[in-house]
């Protein structure tokens, strides 16, 4: 046993980690893996000085809850998990896989269908065998919260916090500092097995993490090294050039954060190489060979819907804002707003080369809303209209 401090001054009787322990306890919430890593862990202030570099150079884009800066200590919120949690003594991450057997977007399809990424696909069927949609960021937090009741009852009362997506924490770094796989040239972490679909969760604690010290005895497992090679296959797939440099990230031009996080117009180049896609981009990860023989999940609350597969883009145009929130809502679509979802259209439209999607167009050449208008007015162009 060990007294651990929290950053609240209360004094808590808490018993060593383990990972056999956070495994069966991570797979009894219903994830598909889970890794576990002393707090501060070996290369925080390496990544640290990374993380800080990457949002020094403007990449972040408009990103502003990931520059959030520490002013006493200043340094960048997110770069070290100590900063905002200095209680925190482990790090449970978990993993959940959501890999279909589904087409892949690299896959052909009809001129006319759109892209929406597969993660965006998720959902249920509710207590009277309704297939509705589901968001990860609550299908994941409802087991990370299980996850912590379950530790509560074995090891009693401990500081934790739990997140998916949403904390001041860099998940992919915690998940490859926990064993459960490597950055990828794409940034993706990698899973030797399960390849890089699979969505993040942690779950911070302040329990300390036990020390093994015979040689034989199981340990918390050492970082996966890069099996990434000489492979080029995301680099060189990338239709926007947002992975110039390998293991780097520019999100100013990648297709994920244009169609989702980005507001407003788009640079015509960047429209030019965004294809298909109208929420997401799976580019990236449809062409790494670690996704070739990826298990296919079977999880029951990240089943993909069959309409959101190659969606004819002429079917979500029609779509009115209250059509929108019908069919979108509790989905991850939704982030993307109604605008930003039509800007998206607009832009597969020009990319499409068909030219039935005029009169659609010519109509949002005139909308009020800016981004949406000037990707109307660049797709009609594109199309010779």
């Amino acid at each position: 046993m060990n007294v651990n401090k929290t950053g609240t001054g209360i004094e808590k009787t808490v018993t060593d980690l383990t990972i056999e322990v956070a495994r069966d306890f991570a797979n009894e919430a219903g994830f598909s893996e889970a890794g576990l890593v002393a707090l501060p862990y070996a290369d925080e202030a390496r990544n640290a000085t990374r993380f800080a570099e990457w949002v020094q150079a403007g990449r972040a884009g408009s990103m502003t809850y990931l520059t959030r800066m520490d002013e006493e200590r200043k340094h960048f919120v997110r770069a070290k998990v100590g900063t905002p949690f200095p209680w925190a003594r482990s790090a449970i991450v978990c993993l959940a896989n959501y890999n279909s057997a589904a087409p892949r977007s690299i896959a052909p399809a009809d001129r006319q269908a759109g892209w929406i990424a597969r993660y965006a696909w998720s959902s249920r069927v509710d207590g009277e065998g309704v297939r509705r949609p589901s968001d990860y960021h609550k299908v994941l937090k409802k087991r990370l919260l299980a996850l912590e009741d379950r530790l509560h009852q074995d090891f009693g009362a401990f500081e934790a916090r739990a997140y998916v997506d949403t904390g001041p924490v860099v998940e992919r770094s915690l998940a490859t500092a926990a064993g459960l796989g490597w950055t990828g040239k794409n940034t993706c972490l990698i899973h030797p097995k399960l390849g890089s679909f699979g969505f993040l969760a942690v779950l911070l604690t302040s329990m300390p993490v036990q020390k093994i010290e015979a040689p034989t005895a199981p340990e918390v497992p050492l970082e996966i090294p890069d099996r990434c090679g000489s492979c080029t296959r995301c680099i060189d797939a990338c239709p926007t050039n947002a992975l110039a440099t390998p293991y780097q990230m520019d999100a100013r031009k990648c297709i994920a954060y244009l169609t989702i996080e980005h507001k407003g117009p788009i640079a015509p180049e960047l429209m030019e190489g965004m294809g298909r896609q109208v929420f997401g981009c799976d580019i990236c990860q449809d062409v790494c060979p670690w996704n070739r023989k990826a298990p296919i999940s079977a999880d029951p609350e990240l089943e993909p819907r069959a309409e959101l597969v190659n969606p004819a883009l002429e079917a979500l145009a029609a779509m009115d804002e209250h059509e929108f929130e019908r069919v979108f809502n509790g989905s991850p679509v939704r982030r993307a707003g109604f605008a930003g979802l039509r800007r998206n259209i607009a832009i597969a439209m020009g990319n499409s080369g068909v030219r039935e999607s005029a009169t659609r167009l010519r109509e949002w050449a005139s909308a009020a809303d800016e981004g949406l208008r000037a990707a109307a007015q660049w797709a009609l162009k594109k199309l010779n209209l």
